[in-house]
Parts: structure tokens; C-alpha cells; sequence
């Protein structure tokens, strides 16, 4: 049965149906002159959503959820201008079938003579799901953009080449050049000849692992000048987990770098005066202890000539410390029988001669650690036994791994009089500004901890000492740590 509604005889009908049945797609035709449908295909009435008998008795701007096109041009003007002298229009508008769901679809019309008479030809696609995808890819390029904006440093994006694609205003800011002449640009031009193959050695392990890298280098700016930078790249992966491109994050260092190395010259001096001082202050006072016979006084003399010591040892430590975050920290497989041999080798000859070292630590026992771990046990034993008033200090040292499978236990244990409440606090952030010294040696020891992903604890020992616990996680023979 023919699906056109007019007053043209049953060839014509015939004709114009039998050429939207041929058409692939869902097609109507309609009058030129009132936008009247005519004749409809199946296709064309599963898309709307009617019977094929109804869609002849709508207008074509029947069938919109508004009788607007998306641009806001109203769609019978679209129409009839654009398929005036014989042209040919294309527009997307949103429709509303019966069955209640809008759609988006793509109309192309243009117009035809069929059986003698002018005819309105409009071919309907559906384009919802690309419509969808568009929408959703402008949301993310509005959230992208608001990201961009609000990072605290130069952000971009380099394709599956390492050439820059996109970029923040930072970037351009830092580095002086417009938008124009950073597109496309290698990253690796924009650093120093010196720099070029540590930031393409990060790149290449980005592109061919998957992995974040990170390097530091010197941003060459347009007019010639030079920043240090801190580069963090990631990969951008396609659906198959291929990489085909990097975000990049570029922090200036200017003012960091500039005030570490104040710190660092400042430090220099002090530390230098400092065991300089102590140096001067222990040589008088042991020529003195040399000369005085009375008792009271020798005691007071001995007293600065250890409290002159206990310094130095903490200006020692001092410099552990801030060579320690002067580097970047990773770990390392170590077993415990190494690393505890390597402190007890590092202790002073008199701390060893004077004190009873008990070790239980078994072999095959292998932990992830940073490399300076031995010296936190070397600081733990060495204090163990330097505040220890007894005659003969008793240290045990040991070592097993935890039922968890993935963690060690090493244990520090002596027979002194603790660990003072002072120093305590300084691992929980409750100490007193006059007792930072005290405790820098712990501190030393949870840096190194807490850089190996450990923890630290601190209890009582069953000698009446302190019991210190570190939980240190077991290398993983796989390489996962």
C-alpha cells in the first residue's frame, strides 16, 4: 500500500513510493510548498516512531521537539531557503519520536521532479550517539581547560611524537613564546643542549614503559634566559593500553633552588663554626680536667667536656640529615643480615668495646629499603649504648618476617633507661621548640623508615630499656614492592 496523501492519481503515488522504498536511508518526501509529508519509507517511520499512514497526514515540523534547528534557525526557513533554485540544505535538529525519547538527527534535503512534479526529497540520519560523544568530549575539554587554568605550573600535552599539541597559559608565560610557536614544537628544544638527552631519556621511558618519569632541567626561554625546571610526565594511553602521547607538569625551581642553596652556604658556615667552637671549647676543657684536683669541679668539667660531644653528634647528625633530603630516594633490595652487619660496622670503636651486642637476625630475610638504611640501625644501636649509664650497655638486635607475607620485623631492644618523653614527642609532632635537638637522631632514623615505606614504634623493653620496632616491607622477588 502506497504511503502518500494527495489528490495526484495512483501512478504518481506509486512513483514517488517507489523511490523512497529504494532510498537506504530513512527518507520522506514532501510538498515543496507547505513542507506536507508525502510519502515515507520504513526506515524514516521506525525513526520517528509512527505508522508510515500517519507520518502523510503531518507537516515535517510536526516531527521536531521544537520547530527550531540546533543553531536556532527555524527548520521550515532551512527549507525553503536553502532548497530554493534547485539548491540542497543540511542542518541537525532535535526530533521527538512517539515513543517519547528525543533524538538528534542530521536532515538533508534537496529537491526533485518526480512524476512530473517538484518534490521536497529529506534524508534523516540518526547522529544521537556521535551527538552524545561530542557533548561529553566538550565537557571534558571544559574540565581539561579549568584544570589547565588552575594548575600551579606549566601543563601541556605532547603527541605520540613528543611535540607539543596543547599547553596552559604558564607554559607560554615561563617560557615567552606565543601559542603559534610552541605548537608542534619538540619539547626537547625548548631545554638546554645539555639537558636534551635526560629529558629524552625520561620521554623514551614514558613512551616505551607506561610509566611516570620525572628529570630536571633548564627551560630555555625565548629571549635566551635559562629556569631550572622539574619536568613529571605521564603517559596517555589509547584503548589497547598503547601509548600515544604525555601530559607534562613543569614546576619552576627558581625560587626553591635559589633558597636552597642560601640554606645550603648558610648551613656551611654554621656547621663549620659550629665544630670549630665545640672543638675549641673541648680541648680547654680537658687541658683543665688535667690540673684540677677537686672532685665537684672535675664532675662539672666532664660535664661540658660530654655535652660538648653530644653536640658535635648532633651537628654530625645534621649533616646526615640534610644529605639525605638533598637526594632522591628510592629503594633497593637488602637483607637484613647485610644491613645489620654494615651498622654494627659503622659504630664507633668505643661504643663497640663497651658495649654487649646480641644479634638474632636470620639470613634470607630481604627487605625494600633506601640504601641509607644500615645507618638508622647504626643510630639506634650507637644512642642505645651512649646513654646507657651501666658498666657494660646490653644491645639486641632482631629480625624476623611477619605472618602477613609481605613485611619484616626488625627490633632494637636494650637495657638503658629509655627513651625520654621529650624525644618521643618529636615523632608525634607534640615536642617543644627547645627540645628539636634532642631528638634529631630520631627523626634521622623515621625519615629513613618512612622513605622505605616502613613505620617506626617506640615501646619498653623487657630489660626496663626501650624497645624501638621498625616494619619494613619484604622485596618482592616479582619487582613489586
Amino acid at each position: 500500500m502506497p504511503h502518500e496523501n494527495d489528490d495526484e492519481g495512483p501512478s504518481s503515488s506509486s512513483v514517488v513510493q517507489s523511490f523512497v522504498d529504494a532510498v537506504p536511508g530513512a527518507t520522506l518526501v514532501c510538498d515543496p510548498d507547505s513542507l506536507a509529508v508525502r510519502a515515507v519509507n520504513e526506515r524514516a517511520a521506525s525513526l520517528f516512531g509512527h505508522d508510515p499512514d500517519a507520518l502523510t497526514l503531518m507537516g515535517i515540523t510536526d516531527l521536531g521537539a521544537t520547530r527550531e534547528a540546533i543553531d536556532g534557525e527555524p527548520v521550515d526557513r532551512k527549507l525553503e531557503s536553502g532548497t530554493a533554485a534547485g539548491g540542497s540544505t543540511r542542518f541537525e535538529w532535535t526530533v521527538e519520536p512517539g515513543r517519547g525519547d528525543r533524538r538528534r538527527v542530521e536532515v538533508r534535503a534537496h529537491t526533485a521532479t518526480m512524476a512530473g512534479r517538484e518534490r521536497l526529497v529529506v534524508v534523516v540520519s540518526d547522529v544521537t550517539g556521535r551527538a552524545r560523544a561530542e557533548h561529553e568530549l566538550r565537557t571534558q575539554q571544559r574540565l581539561t581547560d579549568a584544570i589547565a587554568a588552575t594548575v600551579p605550573g606549566a601543563l601541556f600535552h605532547l603527541d605520540a611524537n613528543g611535540t607539543l599539541s596543547r599547553w596552559n597559559e604558564r607554559l607560554i608565560t615561563d617560557a615567552g613564546y606565543s601559542g603559534p610557536e610552541l605548537s608542534g614544537r619538540p619539547l626537547t628544544e625548548l631545554v638546554t643542549d645539555h639537558d636534551r638527552a635526560t629529558v629524552s631519556d625520561a620521554l623514551a621511558e614514558v613512551y616505551g614503559s607506561g610509566t611516570v618519569a620525572e628529570c630536571e632541567a633548564l627551560l630555555v626561554t625565548r629571549s635566551g634566559g635559562q629556569i631550572p625546571f622539574r619536568f613529571t610526565f605521564g603517559p596517555i594511553t589509547d584503548g589497547d593500553g598503547d601509548v600515544i602521547g604525555a601530559i607534562g607538569l613543569g614546576e619552576d625551581l627558581t625560587e626553591s633552588t635559589l633558597r636552597a642553596e642560601r640554606l645550603a652556604v648558610l648551613t656551611r658556615v654554621l656547621r663549620h663554626n659550629f665544630r670549630n667552637d665545640l672543638n675549641v671549647i673541648t680541648g680547654f676543657t680537658e687541658q683543665a680536667l688535667a690540673s684540677v684536683d677537686d672532685p665537684e669541679t672535675r664532675t662539672q668539667l666532664e660535664r661540658v667536656v660530654d655535652t660538648a660531644a653530644r653536640l658535635l653528634r648532633v651537628g654530625e647528625t645534621s649533616r646526615k640529615v640534610e644529605r639525605l633530603l638533598d637526594e632522591r630516594q628510592s629503594s633497593v633490595p637488602l637483607p637484613l643480615s647485610t644491613a645489620v652487619s654494615e651498622a654494627i660496622d659503622s659504630l664507633p670503636d668505643d661504643a663497640r668495646s663497651t658495649a654487649e651486642i646480641d644479634v638474632a637476625v636470620p639470613e634470607g630475610v630481604t627487605v625494600s629499603v633506601v640504601e641509607r638504611f644500615p645507618e638508622a640501625i647504626t643510630e639506634l644501636v650507637d644512642n642505645a649504648i651512649r646513654y646507657n649509664d651501666g658498666e657494660r650497655p646490653y644491645v639486641r638486635i632482631s629480625a624476623a618476617a611477619l605472618p602477613s607475607d609481605s613485611w619484616a620485623s626488625l627490633v632494637v631492644a636494650d637495657d638503658g633507661p629509655g627513651v625520654p618523653p621529650a624525644e618521643r614527642a618529636v615523632l608525634t609532632g607534640d615536642e617543644n621548640q627547645l627540645d628539636h635537638a634532642s631528638g634529631l637522631g630520631l627523626w634521622y632514623v623515621n625519615w629513613i623508615v618512612s622513605a622505605s615505606g616502613g613505620s617506626f614504634d617506640i615501646s619498653e623493653s623487657k630489660h626496663g630499656g626501650s624497645r624501638i620496632e621498625l616494619n619494613l616491607k619484604l622485596h618482592d622477588r616479582d619487582g613489586n614492592r
